[in-house]
């Protein structure tokens, strides 16, 4: 059987151009990068900008776990059906970050023949707008340490400081560090953290703005510190805005590649969707609407944390708003979550079966609550067994959702027939009432229990001291009214990753909260959630390589 790698590198790519001509752009509105990659002009975005909007597909996901869900892969899957059914389809993605590539998740360009290619420039250096994101959010650190050192007219208090540096690789030993030390000329000694790039405001920030303007003046409201008074400072106090948005001035343009089958993939921004808001940008987005009449976009990991957070942060800030919810699972997963173990996965488990089911039940309640058709699929492995089928298509109708099995890994486009079907027939019964979980006038605090009870079933939520110090100066500041971002374990429904299915009888317990008021959202920080991972035992490093001019070993 061939790897995802050894598939992408024998696939015949276009040339971007003949991609993009799909979608009517012209060459001029292209700014290449090789022949295979391109980013989007702002000229092309003024010119479409008034044409209508193309139906949004949302493709989510059951919590992930070991057994493998495929999200991505049924995400391209589904675009190249539509393409196989003649319509003028594309996707949206985010870009993969080097941190999972080279620890333990590996690539995110799909899998088998449902990938995006270049696979290698994807899940790598792409088109730097990961580097341009390090960059401006490493210079505004270095300007704020240079204006402490230069005298600190703006009065910052050094034990307040809560901008952090960042690097784009899992880095255990730099989640907390000391700078500044060695001589006078060297800095004031305090005490640093670094968080990866993924987790980074400024990635939120430009995945969020919808131009340069708006860019520069979300960049300017980021809160860097406080002052000995106890008011915020800003990167706009720094005088660090303009600089930064030089810097950021490409990675703001969406990317565009292909599918194996030729389908246009708008692939741009990529925060982590467990301590970050798991979308790709909504420039990138919107783009694909008013190019495409139909999209498909995915959230990161399960529906508890990246589609919330698409529905209640980015579709709450964009106003957008999905046609059609599908909703991602496999045998195995269930089973996993059913108490088998990961070797005994591909035996026929009726009874495990019915265990694990409940998490997907559980996803499928939480979305039904959006008031979006919701269709879901079995990303299908050949140890499926037509019981195991029949068992959770008949589950699934009774939850009043529609059900279609999906081969994408196996069969491409052709093998997401079938769910392209359903997911046609779920726009045309009625216009989905969408309605966001929360409204923007509810308590912070309101909103942290509304997520965690009726998205994660807790009983309720338990704040520590310092995040009730810190969510009451957040409301002080004039902030309550933003919207949420949970960062919690994607592996179970509540903030303790070893509970799986469906836990009940238990309560999430915030442990930290900060106002990203750039992007415009408050993180509650749940459970033991690093906002910089580290590096698994074997991490996937050891395995890549370079062999006759080829990358190998990249998933």
């Amino acid at each position: 059987m061939k790897t995802d790698i050894e598939i992408a590198q024998e696939a015949e790519l276009v040339h971007i151009r003949e991609i993009a001509g799909k979608l009517d752009i012209s060459e001029d509105e292209l700014e290449l990068y090789g022949k295979y990659k391109a980013k989007l002009s702002d000229e092309l975005i003024e010119r479409i900008e008034k044409n209508p909007d193309g139906k949004l597909v949302l493709v989510t996901a059951i919590n992930p776990t070991p057994a493998g869900e495929g999200k991505t892969t049924v995400t391209v899957g589904l675009g190249q059906a539509f393409g196989r059914m003649g319509k003028k389809a594309s996707i949206a993605l985010r870009e993969p970050s080097l941190g999972p590539c080279f620890g333990i998740k590996g690539g995110a360009a799909g899998g088998g023949y449902s990938q995006v290619v270049p696979m290698e420039d994807l899940n790598l250096h792409f088109t730097g707008d990961f580097h341009a994101i390090t960059s401006a959010n490493n210079l505004l650190a270095a300007m704020l340490d240079n204006h402490i050192q230069q005298g600190n007219d703006l009065q910052i208090d050094t034990r307040q400081i809560v901008w952090k540096r960042c690097l784009d690789m899992n880095d255990r030993v730099l989640r907390n560090v000391v700078v500044g030390l060695g001589s006078k000329m060297d800095g004031f000694v305090r005490e640093d953290h670094f968080v990866i790039s993924v987790a980074s405001e400024i990635m939120a920030i430009l995945c969020l703005a919808t131009d340069m303007e708006d860019l520069k003046d979300r960049l300017g409201k980021i809160i860097v510190a406080y002052s000995t008074e106890g008011k915020p400072v800003t990167a706009a106090d720094l005088k660090a805005v303009g600089a930064m948005a030089a810097l950021l001035k490409d990675a703001l343009k969406p990317n565009l590649i292909q599918t194996l089958e030729h389908t246009p993939a708008f692939v741009h921004g990529g925060p982590f969707a467990n301590i970050a808001h798991g979308c790709n940008s909504v420039r990138a987005t919107k783009l694909a609407m008013k190019l495409s009449d139909i999209v498909v976009t995915e959230a990161g990991f399960g529906a508890d944390l990246g589609a919330e957070k698409f529905l209640d942060i980015k579709c709450r800030k964009a106003g957008i708003a999905p046609d059609a919810i599908v909703l991602v699972a496999t045998i195995r997963a269930l089973k996993y979550n059913g108490g088998v173990a990961k070797n005994d996965l591909g035996k026929e488990n009726l009874e495990a079966l019915k265990s694990g089911i409940v998490n997907l039940e559980k996803h499928i309640e939480n979305l039904q609550q959006y008031g979006v058709p919701v269709v879901v699929t079995l990303n299908q492995f050949v140890t499926d067994t037509e019981a195991e089928l029949s068992f959770v298509r008949d589950f699934v109708k009774a939850k009043g959702c529609d059900f279609a099995p999906a081969r994408v890994w196996e069969a491409g486009g052709e093998g997401g027939m079938e769910l392209a079907e359903k997911v046609l027939e779920a726009f045309h019964k009625g216009t989905p009432r969408f309605k966001l979980l929360y409204e923007d006038d509810l308590p912070l605090e309101d909103k942290i229990k509304t997520i965690a009870t009726k998205i994660y079933g807790a009983d309720g939520v338990t704040f520590t001291a310092e995040a009730k110090r810190q969510m009451n100066t957040i409301t002080s500041l004039g902030f309550g009214s933003l919207p949420v971002c949970m960062a919690k374990t994607q592996y179970s429904l509540s903030d303790d990753q070893t509970k799986l299915g469906r836990p009940s009888g238990f309560d999430i317990t915030v442990r930290e909260m900060y106002v990203n008021a750039g992007a415009g959202f408050v993180v509650a920080i749940t459970g033991s959630i690093m906002t910089m991972p580290g590096l698994p035992k074997v991490p996937a490093a050891e395995n890549i390589d370079v062999v006759d001019g080829q990358i190998v070993g990249l998933f």
